[in-house]
C-alpha cells in the first residue's frame, strides 16, 4: 500500500481526552475515531490489527474443537426473562422497543441465546460435546466509559459456549479453553497469567480471567512470579488428550484478582521473594456454570439410560478490540508502537527519502514489488514529506521493520534496514534485504 494513496489520520500531538498510552497512540496513530461517548469508528489502520487478532483467536478456537457461528446482536428479551437474567444485569443492558412493541435487548453477551439455538437443535447425549462459538459486536452501556477500548461501550468479543453431559466432561470442555487461551495470547506476543475471578453476572462458580501485566492496568492482581515463565503448550497439543496436567501446573501456583485476593493464604503460600503485586489487564474470562442456563430453559438431552439430563455449560470469553489496546500498553516506548510481528497491520515499512529521485524511486518501487509478491505486506510511504517526518511517522505506528532507501546508501549498493522493536540497524544489499523480510514474514504467519 502507498501511503500517498492510503487514509491514515496521524495526529502530532497528544489529544486531551486520552488518560492511557493505548488510547493515546491509537488516535495518533489514526487507528480509531471517537464518534460517542465509548463508542469508536475502526479506522483502516486498526482494522487490519483487529482482523490479525480475530484470526489468531479463529484458529485457536478451531484447532481446540469449537465450531463458529454468528449470533445477531439483537436479541428478545424474553429468552433472559427466561432464564431470569433479564431484570437481575442491570443498567448496563441496553433495552430496545421496537415498533411493534417488541422488548430486544443489544446483546452484551449470549448465554441465553445459544441455549434456545441448542435445546432447538439436540437431542441425545451421542451428539455431545458440542462448543459453538462466534465473534460478534457487543454493548454495555458503562456508567463512565474511559481509557479508550479498555472501557468503551461498543466492542467486538469471541465468546464461545460448551455443552456437556455431565460435570467431568463440562471440566474437559473448560481445559480446552484454558490451554487454547494460553496459546491465542501467546501468538500475539502477550504473557498472560490465568487467575481466579468473581463469576459475575455470568455465573457459576469456577472462573479465571486471563490478565496481562500493565501499570494502567483496570485491577490489582497478585500471583506467584513463577506463572510468568512457564511454557506455552506446543501448536501440535492433542485437545482430546488429558490437559488437567496442564492446567494444574498453573492452578497449584496462587494467582488471583483483587476481587477475589487472600491476603493470609498468598503470605502462606508464596514465598516472599517470589510474590508479585501489580496492576493488570483482563484480555479474556471463561466460567463454568453448570446448568444455570439448562435448568430454566429446559435445555436438556437424553441420556444413555434413556432419562433427559439438563446439560453442564461454560463460557468462554476474549475481548478482541479490548486487546489492540492491551498489546499496546505492553509494547510500545516513547516513539510510538511497537507492534509484535503476529499482529501488525503491515510487516514492513518502505521509506523513500528523496521522493521524486529518479534512482531512488526506482529503487524503493522494485523493492516495493517484489516484497509485495513474495507476499509481504508493506506499507510505502512515497509522500514529498521530510525525512525527519517519515522516520517519526513510522515508528510511531510501530511497524516491525523499516527498510530506508536514500541516495547515500544506494550509491554503497545498499538499504538501511531497522528492526522497531530493538531498534537495531544493519545495512543490506537490496537483494539480501528482501530475502530478510521475506523469510521474516513467513517466519511471524506460521507462529
Amino acid at each position: 500500500m502507498r501511503l500517498s494513496k492510503y487514509f491514515l489520520p496521524t495526529l502530532k500531538e497528544n489529544p486531551a481526552e486520552a488518560q492511557i498510552i493505548s488510547h493515546r497512540l491509537m488516535l495518533r496513530a489514526g487507528m480509531i475515531r471517537q464518534e460517542a461517548a465509548g463508542i469508536y469508528a475502526w479506522l483502516p489502520l486498526g482494522k487490519r490489527v483487529l482482523a490479525k487478532i480475530e484470526k489468531i483467536v479463529r484458529e485457536e478456537m478451531d484447532r481446540a474443537g469449537a465450531i463458529e457461528i454468528l449470533m445477531p446482536t439483537l436479541q428478545p428479551a424474553d429468552l433472559w426473562k427466561e432464564t431470569g437474567r433479564y431484570d437481575a444485569y442491570g443498567p448496563e443492558m441496553l433495552r430496545i422497543t421496537d415498533r411493534h412493541e417488541r422488548e430486544l435487548i443489544y446483546g452484551p453477551t449470549n448465554e441465553d441465546m445459544v441455549t434456545e439455538i441448542f435445546r432447538a437443535s439436540v437431542k441425545s447425549y451421542k451428539a455431545l460435546p458440542i462448543n459453538l462459538y462466534h465473534i460478534q459486536w457487543k454493548f454495555r452501556d458503562e456508567v463512565r466509559p474511559r481509557f479508550g477500548l479498555m472501557r468503551g461501550r461498543e466492542f467486538l468479543m469471541k465468546d464461545a459456549y460448551s455443552f456437556d453431559i455431565d460435570k467431568d466432561a463440562a471440566r474437559r470442555s473448560y481445559n480446552r479453553m484454558y490451554v487454547s487461551y494460553l496459546r491465542a495470547f501467546s501468538r500475539m506476543g502477550l504473557k498472560t497469567i490465568p487467575m481466579r475471578a468473581e463469576t459475575g453476572p455470568i455465573g457459576g462458580d469456577l472462573s479465571h480471567e486471563f490478565i496481562v501485566l500493565a501499570d494502567t492496568g483496570e485491577s490489582g492482581v497478585f500471583c506467584h512470579k513463577d506463572l510468568l515463565e512457564m511454557p506455552i503448550p506446543p501448536v501440535d497439543i492433542d485437545y482430546d488428550s488429558d490437559l488437567e496436567p496442564i492446567v494444574r501446573q498453573r492452578t497449584n501456583l496462587y494467582a488471583a484478582t483483587e476481587d477475589v485476593h487472600d491476603p493470609a493464604r498468598f503470605e502462606r503460600e508464596v514465598p516472599e521473594d517470589k510474590r508479585l503485586s501489580a496492576r493488570g489487564i483482563e484480555v479474556g474470562q471463561i466460567f463454568y456454570f453448570g446448568t444455570k442456563y439448562s435448568l430454566p430453559m429446559n435445555a436438556v438431552v437424553t441420556g444413555a439410560d434413556g432419562k433427559d439430563v439438563p446439560v453442564e455449560g461454560g463460557s468462554y470469553g476474549i475481548g478482541v478490540s479490548r486487546l489492540v489496546g492491551a498489546i499496546i500498553e505492553a509494547s510500545h516506548d516513547d516513539a510510538g508502537i511497537i507492534w509484535p510481528d503476529s499482529v501488525a497491520p503491515f510487516d514492513v515499512g518502505l521509506i523513500n527519502l528523496k521522493n521524486g529521485d529518479p534512482v531512488v524511486d526506482a529503487a524503493a518501487g522494485d523493492i516495493y514489488a517484489k516484497l509485495t509478491n513474495a507476499g509481504v505486506d508493506v506499507l510505502y510511504d512515497d509522500r514529498d514529506e521530510r525525512p525527519g517526518g517519515k522516520f517519526a511517522g513510522m515508528d510511531l505506528i510501530g511497524l516491525p521493520w523499516q527498510v530506508i532507501v536514500g541516495p547515500r546508501g544506494l550509491a554503497n549498493g545498499v538499504v538501511e534496514l531497522k528492526r522497531r522493536s530493538t531498534g537495531e540497524r544493519s545495512e543490506l544489499s537490496v537483494e539480501d534485504a528482501i530475502a530478510k523480510l521475506s523469510a521474516a514474514s513467513r517466519s511471524a504467519v506460521a507462529a
